[in-house]
């Protein structure tokens, strides 16, 4: 069995839909299989997605209306066929091999994985690479692909070892490819497997003989990074973009540039060739799609302009190209015909002006909109977001789902509509960057957001503001309910009592403090004989201390003064009495405790420097305690229903004990 883990272990969950058959994020890469149909699309948002782009009916000569949300559900009812999920950030780079019946995947998890194409499932996980997989290089007649990231190493895989490997036995043995001083953006292999050239922020061609894993040459030529490589079949020719705006075409055999080409305005970040090594397709930044003939690199032809950033590009048939999918920085994406060459128009006064050849594509995959803004209310436990199309939405993390949809309202009023004037330290981190929302857990601070059951706001509502709950105790519960060795929710004074049961969907990510993932599955997944037992490899004490034994610590005192407010003009100067108690104790007991042991005390004395507590409140204190005296901190009157914690944050705003002044109301 395999020991815990040393490093720092933290807890994410992913509060999203169930099925989420649009991209949420930017689409990073594609393949398409041309035996049958199917596309392959790659996301920022974690997942691969796979889609029948064959011809159905005549309806297909026309792309759809993606504002039309009834166009847009008959697509995905059509042509959506399923996702591939497995991966816990950005997949940046995929690959087909083995004739369309196996898929390879590069992602900023540090991972490669394996998958069965046509099942859509994940057969095995590679973890050799220390950062980021950015590309992913393949050799067809070989059966070899190689893996590059920004922890500079080249790592080359026999696809018929990696396609018998399993979730549990994946040992592999490989050979890399050392030398390169900088992270790596993009990679190529020949179809033969004899050479390997990979392009980095270090503005240089680095060529490897895969076979001895020997360096071979360096080209020099670019200023900027080389993020897209490609390469002729018999790997005498390749072709590099950068985000200098050029491309360049280089002699392997001669290590030199043939020609640097300029047709972009701003950086070039995708290339595709046709089987012949005639034409050049490059898209990058400036959203334009060119082809340049390699026989002819002055004349490039603008093919068409997309609405976003290209990211990649993918011939349908690169031996008689008639149209080509590109994937942008948004999470729709098109495919274009391929028209032939027409000249350029010319207008009144003699001067050619670029025009494009393909006005509109021919077919369109819809995306949904990314999370791009969020707050996370004073209540810490409501989240507003706002997306790509301004709309904005209220998420619960205690229950992992959205309660609240407002439409495109302005953020900011959403926001005070939500506001409660109650303080709550942090215990989670929030991350965008999957274009939905990931809630991280740590150990550090997960367990310091203990709230009274009445600012909680339960449903049914324990209204007691002396029982306290505990929100990432809570959520761990929720978490992880399903798991065997989960006990039973019985205690009715527990700090987690009446925990939320999350939706079964939700992914569970157990990963080390920098990112770099241990183990994924879902609340459903939990109570499966292979993941549970897993997880007693992978789960850190301090969430089986929770989970397995409901055992979570202890909430923080809070030291304060409690002297006379100076509108009492007292005849001497006061004792300063230091007092402690719970942070999440009511302004209420405080004014009990005055009234009983400070204004009605015999012969004046008090109780100094011991703990307050509900014990030393008699019976005869009055219930409507705040016609009898008032509580100052800083000249704000305080409402007897806020808690310590929260006079400090709203009220006392500075470091040092926290100071109170109580004002008996004249006549009492």
């Amino acid at each position: 069995m395999a020991t815990l883990p040393k490093k720092k272990v933290q807890i994410s969950m992913t509060i999203r839909e169930e099925h989420e058959p649009m991209h949420r994020a930017a689409v990073n890469s594609i393949q398409f299989d041309r035996q049958t149909g199917r596309l392959f699309t790659a996301g920022s948002d974690t997942i691969i997605r796979v889609w029948n782009t064959s011809h159905l009916n005549a309806s297909d000569s026309h792309p759809i209306d993606v504002a039309d949300p009834a166009q847009k559900r008959r697509f995905l009812r059509e042509r959506y066929i399923q996702s591939m999920e497995h991966h816990t950030d950005w997949v940046n780079d995929i690959v087909l091999c083995c004739g369309g019946r196996n898929l390879i995947s590069a992602s900023s998890d540090t991972t490669v994985k394996v998958w069965n194409a046509q099942k859509g499932f994940c057969m095995s996980t590679l973890r050799t690479h220390k950062d980021y997989v950015k590309a992913l290089a393949y050799a067809k007649d070989v059966e070899q692909v190689a893996s590059a990231g920004f922890d500079q190493s080249i790592y080359l895989w026999d696809v018929g070892t990696l396609t018998k490997l399993t979730a549990l036995n994946n040992t592999v043995t490989t050979s890399s490819l050392n030398g390169n001083k900088d992270s790596i953006y993009s990679l190529a292999m020949n179809a033969t497997g004899t050479l390997v050239v990979s392009g980095s922020t270090e503005k240089v061609l680095r060529v490897w003989d895969p076979r001895s894993c020997a360096k071979i040459m360096k080209l020099r030529g670019h200023t900027d990074n080389v993020k897209a490589i490609v390469m002729n079949r018999d790997g005498t020719q390749c072709m590099s973009a950068s985000s200098d705006g050029t491309i360049r075409l280089w002699s392997i055999g001669q290590q030199r540039c043939i020609f640097s080409h300029q047709c972009h305005s701003e950086g070039v970040w995708a290339l595709q060739v046709d089987s012949s090594f005639s034409y050049v397709y490059s898209g990058g930044r400036d959203r334009r799609v060119y082809r340049t003939a390699l026989n002819d690199i002055n004349n490039s032809k603008l093919m068409f302009v997309e609405d976003a950033p290209v990211q990649k590009l993918q011939l349908t048939d690169p031996d008689y190209p008639r149209s080509i999918w590109a994937a942008t920085m948004n999470s729709t994406v098109k495919r274009w015909p391929i028209r032939p060459d027409v000249e350029e128009s010319q207008q009144d006064d003699g001067a050619y002006f670029e025009s494009c050849q393909v006005e509109a594509p021919d077919m369109i995959i819809p995306g949904a909109p990314s999370i791009r803004q969020h707050v996370v209310l004073n209540d810490k436990r409501h989240i507003i977001t706002k997306d790509a199309e301004n709309h904005v939405a209220v998420w619960d993390v205690l229950q992992a789902k959205k309660v609240a949809d407002h439409g495109r309202r302005p953020m900011e009023e959403v926001i005070k509509e939500y506001f409660k004037k109650v303080f709550v330290p942090s215990w989670f981190a929030v991350d965008l960057k999957s274009g939905l929302l990931q809630i991280t857990l740590d150990e550090s601070d997960f367990f310091s957001a203990w709230v009274s059951a009445k600012d909680s706001g339960f449903p049914g509502g324990q209204a007691d503001a002396k029982v306290l709950v505990n929100y990432g105790g809570m959520v761990l519960r929720s978490l992880f309910e399903r798991w065997p060795r989960s006990c039973p929710d019985v205690d009715e004074e527990s700090a987690t009592h009446g925990f939320f049961s999350f939706p079964q969907h939700t992914p569970i990510i157990i990963c080390e403090a920098g990112g770099r993932p241990l183990f994924r599955l879902t609340v459903r997944d939990a109570q499966c004989e292979t993941e549970a037992a897993m997880l007693q490899d992978y789960v850190p004490k301090w969430v089986v201390d929770v989970v397995e034994r409901n055992d979570l610590p202890k909430f923080n005192k809070m030291p304060f003064f409690l002297l006379p407010h100076p509108s009492l003009n007292p005849s001497k100067i006061p004792k300063k009495d230091r007092l402690s108690a719970t942070e999440m104790l009511q302004v209420r007991k405080v004014m009990e405790h005055v009234y009983e042991k400070i204004l009605n005390a015999n012969d004046g004395a008090t109780e100094t420097g011991a703990p307050i507590s509900g014990n030393l409140v008699p019976l005869q204190i009055p219930t409507n305690i705040e016609e009898h005296l008032e509580l100052y901190c800083n000249d704000q009157k305080l409402d007897p229903e806020m808690d310590l914690r929260t006079v400090k944050h709203f009220a006392w705003k500075q470091g040092g004990d926290l100071v109170l002044h109580y004002k008996p109301l004249s006549g009492r």
